[in-house]
């Protein structure tokens, strides 16, 4: 192995330690923008987080000096919509929305764009620095953020620039999203309860390993695959997908190890026929290579 890739894997494994340690915390310890950051040095491995974490502090500071939290909580949301989204222009990225960089934190605050995650985690940031209680929701399809006021929560938007939602235009919302897979017959109240930190970075990292298996990008989805794991290291079908990732890579004696893990686990999981024959495929190639 070359030395400047020696040392390349050396930092991407201290980063992945980071990361574990960082997600194996109480969940309120969990320092979102952090992980944010830790995740997209995948992609830029020599990040400084202190930089970019800075700027999320610099944003809440402004807010104070304009007297943001001066008038309670609904004035200071108000004003954490005009600055972000229209005195510094954050936006969704509707023309490109699968671009990857929409998922790494530094990208979007240099190029103030994103997707509804990561918008979302600007968002609850900044707010959550202002002292707002602010929470993610894993809303089906669109990630949201809630705020809990004494006459009841209050469900943002940031991708649409922080805009509120009523329960009519939640409703239509799960019925697009959900009513092609027959799930409809969820309360919607189940569809808006709060998600942690730990959740909220793993979801980023599945809209990345998507993306890139979308993409055909089999070593970049991998690498997004071992991070999901100290996320979730129990999820079984996460071990099951990075067994696919081995697969497409032709790492069969990998993949082998996976599939029979998931099917340890899943015995009776809906996929296990289909799981059973990609591991003789994997066993018979992985014997070959003896």
């Amino acid at each position: 192995m070359a030395e400047g890739s020696a040392d390349r894997t050396a930092t991407s494994e201290a980063v992945i330690d980071v990361f574990g340690h960082l997600v194996a915390q109480p969940d309120a310890s969990i320092d979102l923008g952090l992980g944010a950051l830790l995740i997209a040095r995948q992609e830029y491995p020599d990040l400084d987080s202190t930089d970019y974490l800075g700027q999320l502090d610099d944003m809440a500071l402004e807010l104070r000096r304009r007297g943001a939290t001066e008038g309670g909580e609904v004035a200071a949301i108000q004003a954490l919509n005009q600055y972000l989204f229209q005195d510094l222009g954050f936006r969704g990225n509707q023309r490109d929305y699968y671009d990857p960089r929409n998922s790494f934190l530094n990208d979007v605050l240099d190029r103030r764009m994103g997707i509804p995650i990561s918008l979302s985690v600007v968002y609850l940031e900044v707010g959550r620095r202002l002292g707002l209680a602010l929470e993610g929701v894993a809303f089906p399809g669109h990630f949201l953020v809630k705020l809990a006021l004494p006459e009841g929560e209050v469900m943002l938007d940031p991708y649409a620039q922080g805009v509120s939602l009523g329960v009519q235009e939640l409703e239509e919302r799960a019925e697009q999203t959900l009513g092609a897979h027959g799930l409809l017959r969820i309360p919607l109240s189940a569809l808006l309860q709060g998600t942690g930190n730990k959740a909220i970075l793993a979801r980023m990292l599945r809209n990345l390993k998507a993306i890139y298996l979308q993409r055909e990008h089999f070593d970049r989805a991998l690498t997004v695959a071992q991070w999901l794991l100290r996320v979730a290291p129990d999820d079984s079908e996460e071990l099951r997908d990075r067994g696919m990732i081995y697969h497409r890579l032709e790492c069969f004696r990998a993949a082998a190890a996976d599939f029979r893990s998931y099917l340890k686990n899943r015995p009776d999981a809906p996929d296990a026929m289909t799981v059973r024959a990609h591991l003789i495929e994997a066993q018979a190639h992985g014997s070959r290579l003896n």
